[in-house]
């Protein structure tokens, strides 16, 4: 059935997602960030802002959302203000709105190119996902679908600020193996925090955790990975910044990460690094060095 979709965020993923809205034969407005879409009225809205400004891009969405409407959350990120996930500001703004949330491994560039990618639609009930997941799938665009709103949440706004760790031990050339080990131990931390946030382990295991986790953590292509690079190889955090082609979206989680883990008493040893790095300055080498000398203890248990 042929929709009509609102795409509030024309950067890069907000271009991917409307081009594949058009793939799978939907009309498509996309709305620049501050645009009223006078008169607009769609199907669904697909919100893909920086999560620092979607409070704002909702603000401007809410006179023309009507009763129920579909909006599904492409943002990745906790608000640094409020603590707030997407969806909670979502129900501050638009109280009415059926709020989904998409997340998962992939980048913009591979979406337009058309190469495969999947990704997972979260809804608060399997059958609203499903609808909307089977309504957007195109080709080379799979979609998952799940009913743990918060934990695809977790998974896609977490894995930022460990992605620019990974980034960091490769600036400093610690070498595959260190990559591999932070990538699995920032896992576990990953883990402990959306257990304790309300996710289902399943959900962090899945694309939207650990498969989005396994791209941001290995790729130049991610911006929270080239900014830790950047700082390992050398560069000041406001240098690295400079540097960045768009907006950092881990830079701005790693404050609120650490702050919800302080209050939620979760061991984050890799997110209290980042933190002391690109908030408090801090010298990646002693950080890394003091993660070096922490105590070795048990395995993560996953079930």
């Amino acid at each position: 059935m042929k929709r009509r979709f609102g795409v509030a965020g024309a950067g890069a993923w907000g271009r991917a997602l409307a081009h594949v809205a058009g793939l799978a034969g939907h009309d498509v407005s996309i709305w620049p960030r501050g645009h009223v879409p006078e008169g607009n009225r769609c199907d669904a809205v697909i919100l893909a802002v920086p999560s620092q400004v979607a409070r704002d891009a909702l603000t401007v969405i809410r006179p023309v959302a009507g009763k129920d409407l579909p909006l599904i959350i492409a943002a990745k990120g906790i608000e640094q203000s409020t603590g707030f996930f997407m969806s909670d500001v979502v129900a501050e703004i638009l109280p009415g709105a059926r709020t989904m949330v998409l997340s998962g491994p992939g980048f913009a560039a591979d979406v337009i190119k058309g190469l495969p990618t999947a990704v997972v639609l979260a809804a608060p009930s399997l059958a609203e996902a499903r609808e909307w997941g089977e309504a957007l799938t195109a080709p080379s665009f799979r979609i998952y679908s799940s009913d743990d709103v918060r934990g695809v949440e977790i998974g896609g706004a977490l894995k930022n600020v460990l992605a620019i760790a990974c980034g960091i031990a490769d600036g400093r050339g610690l070498g595959d193996s260190a990559r591999a080990a932070l990538t699995t131990r920032g896992f576990a931390e990953l883990m402990r925090f959306g257990r304790r946030l309300g996710a289902k382990p399943g959900t962090l295991i899945g694309l939207s955790g650990l498969g989005d986790l396994l791209l941001t953590c290995s790729s130049s292509q991610s911006r929270n990975y080239a900014f830790g690079l950047a700082i390992g190889a050398g560069r000041t955090v406001a240098e690295a910044f400079a540097q960045s082609t768009g907006v950092v979206e881990g830079a701005f989680t790693t404050k609120i990460a650490f702050e919800l883990a302080r209050r939620n008493g979760i061991e984050m040893p890799i997110v209290d690094a980042v933190h002391a790095i690109v908030d408090g300055n801090a010298n990646p080498d002693a950080e890394i060095a003091r993660l070096l000398a922490r105590p070795v203890g048990q395995e993560m248990e996953v079930a």
